[in-house]
């Protein structure tokens, strides 16, 4: 079943909450969508296959349609909760040109595309959708359109790397006890560790120690969101070295400490980064 829940909605653009409780390995009939649309995944994960090519799509993958598109979707592990964004052809050009340097499909979803979904999810509850949310939003979609151009190429769906980076992420993902090491991981999947080093490049544009970060911080950021206040605790839960480490990690990758994360997060800044009114 899906259901879709208009956020926030303008002559330029619609923010979608979808929500979909499918559970089957088939791919659904096809289907072709009118308009530009981002959508990025909040949680679960799905196949989608355009084009004769099929992704797997989590958090850390998303996937941008065009018009005319056709495309198909498949669950083989259940539900999943994504934020469709779909805008006019007016305001995909300011953001995207005219050109057709843009590649529709699916693209990695890094750390900072990651906060930029995670600030529009704020800025709608806040509900100043004509200012601090559009300007959330066009950040995201700059963000993620920059995606479409700088990433690899995916692998054929017979490629056999392809498969490898598939269960790679699923592991990582389920926090699998032998993913806590490249070579555990890789045994795990009786993969060579050279092979699997040089797929996630190939498949994804990204190492595959940058790919268990993102998934980490994703982790970390979830309980910023929710108001974490043990930072010592959290770097323990995610396998960090300490809490020095967890910071060193998210400045790296996001350019702001937990501190500051959580506060941008869980309410009590700006989108600039200052105090709002009334935050201690």
């Amino acid at each position: 079943m899906l259901s879709l829940r208009s956020v926030a909605a303008r002559p330029d653009f619609d923010l979608s909450a979808v929500a979909c409780r499918s559970d089957h390995t088939r791919w659904s009939p096809p289907e072709v969508h009118g308009g530009h649309r981002v959508v990025l995944v909040r949680s679960g994960r799905f196949r989608r296959r355009s084009g004769g090519t099929a992704a797997d799509l989590d958090p850390s993958v998303g996937y941008l349609g065009v018009p005319g598109e056709e495309e198909a979707f498949a669950h083989p592990a259940g539900g999943d909760r994504c934020t469709a964004v779909i805008v006019t052809p007016a305001l995909w050009r300011t953001l995207a040109g005219d050109g057709e340097r843009h590649r529709p499909g699916a693209f990695y979803v890094d750390p900072a595309l990651d906060l930029a979904h995670r600030r529009v999810l704020r800025a709608a509850r806040d509900g100043d959708v004509d200012y601090a949310l559009t300007e959330e939003l066009l950040t995201l979609l700059a963000t993620a359109i920059a995606r479409t151009t700088t990433g690899p190429a995916p692998c054929t769906d017979e490629h056999p790397d392809r498969a490898l980076v598939a269960a790679a992420r699923e592991a990582i993902a389920a926090d699998h006890p032998a993913a806590g090491t490249l070579l555990g991981l890789a045994d795990l999947l009786d993969a060579s560790p050279y092979r699997l080093s040089r797929a996630f490049p190939r498949e994804l544009g990204v190492t595959v120690t940058h790919y268990r970060h993102r998934v980490r911080l994703a982790r970390a950021l979830d309980r910023l969101e929710a108001g974490e206040t043990s930072l010592s605790t959290l770097a323990a839960d995610l396998g960090y070295a300490d809490q020095a480490h967890l910071t060193r990690t998210a400045r790296r990758h996001l350019g702001r400490t937990p501190t500051a994360l959580r506060r941008l997060l869980a309410g009590g800044v700006t989108p600039e980064g200052r105090p709002a009114a009334g935050a201690s």
